[in-house]
């Protein structure tokens, strides 16, 4: 008989347990669902609502971003839109990146007054992106400017002869696949490598030329690769104003926008994936009760830049001159 009702008890505990976990699994898919009919439907909510000002923020390493060109892309054709802000906090990124986000940039300013917001930092192409704006304002302490190109790659030459490695390879020309982390760079490499960056470089000066109120020798002057404070870029008509997101919507309101008019911002649709390194710190960050830590951790050691590949616009400070 104790056995038996040892038997009833622990089919009791058992059935508790089925019925906690139960319970668990629907909420989680309440939720889930909930959330992801609320990302639906949020640019339609904001394309269809009230008259207002959009917001995008472009923050981070820059590629080419498909979410991002069709949601501006977007905003362009959305009646209910009367002014884009584009709050830029970025180092740069990939000169192709740089280049797509510029044009669309281009595009939606033919249909609306477009204001570039600089935060911490606009430099390589993140400025290429604001200068595509028709009207840029800075903090007097953001980091501006860093005009220029590269291409990096490493050496581990040396490494693999340390340790009795050599890669053996058959290729129809010399500069085919070159260059190569497993060869030391010869002469005639550099010499492509360096054609190559001048070229693009001459095409970003060119943009800059184009869209700021400077000379093409005003515009060398500047890019030499240096950064500036707000301060500095205003001096050097890099930028056209000294201020936030105020200064941003006054600006928009001497273009006739309403600046009583509420500014709304357009969210990705899409977000990070669920399994890319910033989604996967993010979950982490959570589930220890860190929220937002976890993202801003592995932007700082470099988790959204991992993949970069081709030419690159990008600032990229030297740790020894800020004690890291």
């Amino acid at each position: 008989m104790a056995d038996r009702a040892d038997d009833i008890i622990d089919r009791r505990r058992l059935r508790r347990k089925l019925t906690f976990w139960r319970a668990a699994a629907l909420v989680i898919v309440v939720l889930a669902v909930a959330a992801l009919s609320s990302w639906a439907m949020r640019d339609r909510l904001a394309s269809t609502g009230g008259n207002h000002i959009a917001k995008v923020k472009i923050e981070g390493t820059i590629v080419e971003d498909e979410e991002l060109l069709k949601r501006l892309e977007r905003i362009a054709k959305a009646d209910s839109v009367k002014g884009v802000i584009l709050s830029i906090d970025s180092p740069g990124g990939t000169t192709v990146g740089g280049e797509a986000i510029y044009e669309a940039v281009r595009k939606l300013a033919e249909q609306k007054p477009v204001v570039a917001q600089v935060g911490t930092l606009a430099a390589s192409a993140g400025y290429m992106i604001a200068s595509a704006t028709d009207h840029i304002v800075a903090r007097q302490s953001s980091i501006v400017g860093s005009i220029g190109v590269l291409v990096q790659f490493p050496d581990v030459s040396e490494l693999m002869a340390k340790i009795g490695v050599k890669l053996e390879g058959v290729k129809s020309s010399p500069l085919k696949a070159e260059p190569s982390p497993f060869t030391p760079t010869t002469d005639e490499e550099r010499a492509m490598l360096r054609a190559l960056v001048m070229d693009s470089y001459d095409w970003f000066v060119g943009l800059v030329e184009e869209r700021r109120p400077l000379s093409r020798a005003e515009v060398l002057a500047v890019a030499d690769g240096s950064i500036f404070t707000g301060r500095q870029a205003l001096e050097r008509k890099l930028v056209d104003g000294l201020g936030g997101e105020e200064q941003a919507v006054e600006w928009l309101a001497s273009k006739g926008v309403d600046g009583e008019l509420s500014v709304i911002e357009w969210k990705s649709s899409e977000s990070d994936s669920f399994f890319s390194p910033l989604a996967l710190a993010q979950a982490a960050g959570t589930l220890l009760g860190l929220e937002g830590l976890g993202p801003d951790v592995a932007r700082k050691i470099g988790a959204d830049r991992l993949f970069l590949d081709g030419l690159l616009s990008l600032w990229q400070p030297d740790r020894d001159a800020f004690g890291g």
